[in-house]
């Protein structure tokens, strides 16, 4: 282990503040909160007797470069857009590129976010990228804040029956975004920002533009500026029939700050820490329905909109063709999870990080450590098919099941990546058990025939950290199963394609 990451393994409390470069808490930055996590550890350290063995290294396999290469060739570049307010962290980013995705006419068309507000619509010629919709323009006020890489909209969603005439999707795609408390009654009450969902119903779905009607879906409020709302997506696996069609899945994360301060991790009553399941289009009130089969559709044991629960900031998830949900958790101390979606599932946070235990309800040990879990209930928790520590990246990003055409040695595979540091990562898709953590491998990447780090190609100065460049990588994928790669810093999305 390089010294680098060994101070990123064993200084989780500084990591966890924004001075290290991690997608995770960034509510606060500057001296004081490093100087009071600081006085915190120094604190633990001196109230820790005896307990059990903390783990330094907890996945100390180290992550190899696999045998798949592939190519990686530009598709289209962003727009330029700015923050509506001077951030102190990574401010030098050319778009907020944040997910990419088809829209479900047989059209070809690709529509992307901008964190910044904007949906830009593209297609898979790589057609020059055009605004589809700009929320600013609309009237949405977003939450605007100094840490911008959580705030902004974060994610969006077209109905399945989007190009259906006569149906009650017909034209209607959500979008999810962070505003800001709309009464001095909900910050008084602790409501530091609010995660909303809205409807959009397009007047022509085959515009480029948007021209329509729109009305607020859902909204929840949480005491902090981050581990908010992401992803929202309905199970492209689903057909018409399925009890899962036309069904909005949402993940939002514990609400912000470190070790979950709020206990809503293990609190299934709670919208937050969990992934939610919805119907959007609801009743004749206009209100959002509960589907039938959720685990806690009568309202017992858990609230009705909650599909699993207990992650900490599952900022993105996706399905394969045979409707496997694969759901990736950003970890707090050392682990970053991949899981497959189990209805009524507990992911464990924030007693539970990977397969470890935490520092949370348990005696004799400290907060930024994990520790070998104990004894406890078979099936209490579901634990990752894949798992790697702060040895080899920062911040889980995005995955797919790759099922494309192109790329024939990678089909099969479950490909990720590591938001920070751009990493991209592969694991055998259709041999996977939760709690026996997959082997990871590296994809390695060529650009013009010559092997490349993705991180040369599109790394951009941290303000978290001056000394490492950040990538800040996502991915997408379009209706032909071929994955884009996203990279806030230059803008660009990329393809991954057949290696020269």
């Amino acid at each position: 282990m390089r010294a680098i990451d060994r101070l990123l393994v064993v200084g989780p409390a500084i990591r966890c503040w924004g001075v290290l470069p991690c997608e995770n808490c960034r509510g606060a930055g500057g001296m004081m909160r490093v100087l009071g996590a600081l006085l915190g550890w120094a604190v633990a350290f001196a109230a820790v007797a005896e307990g059990p063995e903390e783990l330094v290294d907890p996945v100390p396999e180290t992550i190899a470069k696999g045998d798949i290469v592939v190519g990686v060739v530009p598709f289209v570049r962003a727009p330029q857009s700015f923050d509506p307010v001077k951030p102190l962290g990574t401010n030098d980013a050319w778009a907020r590129l944040q997910s990419l995705a088809a829209i479900p006419d047989g059209s070809g068309r690709l529509v992307f976010n901008d964190i910044r507000g904007l949906l830009y619509v593209t297609d898979v010629d790589g057609a020059e990228p055009a605004v589809y919709l700009d929320l600013r323009r609309e009237g949405v006020a977003l939450h605007n804040h100094d840490f911008p890489n959580e705030a902004g909209l974060l994610g969006f969603a077209f109905h399945p029956d989007f190009a259906e005439r006569g149906k009650p999707g017909h034209g209607k795609f959500y979008t999810a975004y962070s505003a800001a408390p709309e009464t001095l009654a909900e910050v008084i009450s602790g409501s530091n920002q609010e995660s909303v969902i809205r409807e959009w119903t397009i007047a022509d779905p085959g515009a480029t533009a948007f021209v329509g009607t729109a009305r607020e879906v859902f909204r929840v409020s949480q005491f902090a500026p981050t581990h908010n709302i992401g992803t929202i997506a309905f199970n492209p696996a689903a057909g018409p029939g399925s009890d899962d069609y036309g069904l909005l899945y949402v993940c939002l994360g514990d609400g912000g700050g470190a070790n979950d301060p709020q206990k809503n991790g293990q609190n299934p009553d709670t919208l937050l820490s969990a992934i939610l399941r919805i119907d959007p289009l609801g009743d004749a009130k206009g209100e959002y329905g509960i589907p039938e089969d959720n685990p806690f559709a009568d309202g017992e044991g858990g609230a009705p909109e909650v599909w699993a629960w207990g992650l900490r900031h599952a900022q993105q998830f996706s399905w394969d063709t045979d409707g496997r949900m694969f759901i990736n958790d950003i970890g707090q101390d050392q682990v970053e999870e991949v899981n497959l979606g189990v209805a009524g599932g507990n992911y464990g946070w924030p007693v539970r990080e990977g397969t470890f235990a935490t520092a949370q309800g348990s005696a004799g040990t400290r907060l930024g450590s994990v520790y070998a879990r104990p004894d406890e209930e078979p099936g209490r928790f579901v634990y990752p098919v894949a798992q790697y520590d702060h040895g080899e990246g920062f911040a889980i990003g995005s995955g797919f099941v790759y099922r494309g055409e192109s790329i024939p040695e990678l089909r099969g595979r479950y490909v990720f990546g590591d938001i920070t540091l751009g990493r991209i990562f592969y694991i055998d898709a259709d041999d996977l058990t939760p709690g026996e953590p997959a082997t990871i491998s590296e994809l390695r990447l060529t650009v013009d025939g010559e092997e490349r780090e993705l991180i040369d190609l599109a790394g951009y100065t941290n303000t978290y950290n001056a000394d490492i460049p950040r990538v800040d990588l996502r991915m997408g994928m379009d209706a032909e199963g071929e994955i884009y790669l996203l990279t806030k810093g230059d803008g660009w999305i990329r393809k991954l394609v057949a290696a020269n």
